[in-house]
C-alpha cells in the first residue's frame, strides 16, 4: 500500500466497475428480477463506503501494517463475492 489516497481510490475504481457490470447485466438480461439487480447495486454502494470509512477512521491501538493488511483482505473477500453474485444473476 502506498497511502490512503491511492487506497480509497482503487475502491471507488473497483466499486464503480462493479456497479457497471451489474447495471448492466440487469438492463441485457430480461429474465433478471430488478429485486435482485437493485439488492446487488445497494450492497456493492454499502461496500464502498464502509471501507472509505474504515480507511479514514484506522482501529485504535492496532498496528497500521497489520490494520491495513486486514482491511485489503477483507475488501478482496466482499468483491470476489460480488463478483459471484454478479455472476450468479445470468
Amino acid at each position: 500500500m502506498a497511502n490512503k489516497r491511492e487506497l480509497k481510490q482503487t475502491i471507488n475504481y473497483v466499486c464503480a466497475e462493479l456497479l457497471s457490470e451489474t447495471f448492466v447485466a440487469g438492463m441485457l438480461e430480461k429474465n433478471i428480477e430488478n429485486d435482485n439487480v437493485d439488492n446487488l447495486l445497494h450492497s456493492i454502494v454499502r461496500i464502498n463506503q464502509d471501507y472509505i470509512r474504515r480507511i479514514s477512521h484506522p482501529e485504535p491501538g492496532m498496528s497500521q501494517k497489520t490494520y491495513f493488511k486486514d482491511l485489503v483482505e477483507g475488501f478482496n473477500k466482499d468483491v470476489d463475492e460480488t463478483i459471484d453474485m454478479i455472476g450468479n444473476l445470468y
